[in-house]
């Protein structure tokens, strides 16, 4: 299959220093995803005409055995050259690294007043953590947890035990409940990670992403 011309990315780089086709780097990618991508698509994502997925980005680290911020850097900074065209007022920063969104998560997680969290998979050790600090050590921090059904991952459901153990939710603080966990029925469909904080006298900290974490 030939190649369209385009960005010599880090991406088309690695797949040629394994001496790889399109086809065969996708040969190999499947095999390790049980996914189902093919010459053209890698092509895509080597060109930045697309962007790759969570699970494919995954798979290709672990083929070309090269971290992820560096074989997909040139999609990556063509997404946030996007939202800085379009000029909203809106978008404040991207995140377009996982390293990044984790940073953003924490500091999300240290709120004074509120703390909203939705979801059902959150497993990122440095961020539970950091709820269940703010819980314990903010006796006045009012922290709702919203999942969509059952949690999807052991360390979650450890987490949630945490937050019993520290708080009990029939109690309150000045007349309000500081720990409320509620369960969204299965049914609804689990689109968007988000989780919101509010401080004190200032604006609320707010960060979302599609697609869950």
């Amino acid at each position: 299959m030939s190649e369209s011309p385009g960005t010599e990315s880090a991406l088309r780089r690695a797949r040629q220093a394994h001496g790889l086709t399109l086809e065969e780097a996708a040969g190999r990618l499947n095999k390790i995803t049980s996914g189902r991508a093919d010459g053209s698509q890698l092509s895509a994502w080597e060109t930045g005409r697309k962007r790759t997925g969570a699970r494919n980005r995954r798979g290709l680290s672990r083929l070309y055995r090269e971290a992820q911020d560096v074989l997909f850097a040139h999609q990556d900074e063509q997404a946030s050259s996007v939202v800085e065209a379009a000029g909203t007022g809106v978008v404040v920063r991207i995140l377009t690294r996982y390293t990044e969104l984790v940073e953003a998560m924490v500091g999300v997680a240290a709120a004074h007043e509120y703390l909203v969290v939705t979801g059902s998979r959150s497993r990122e050790e440095s961020y539970l953590t950091a709820i269940e600090n703010a819980v314990e050590q903010q006796p006045d921090l009012v922290h709702y947890r919203v999942l969509y059904g059952p949690p999807r991952h052991a360390e979650l459901a450890d987490h949630l035990v945490r937050l019993l153990e520290l708080r009990d939710p029939g109690e309150r603080r000045n007349g309000v409940r500081t720990l409320r966990i509620g369960v969204v029925p299965q049914s609804a469909m689990e689109q968007h990670f988000v989780a919101i904080g509010v401080r004190g006298g200032g604006p609320p900290a707010e960060l979302s992403r599609v697609g869950g974490l």
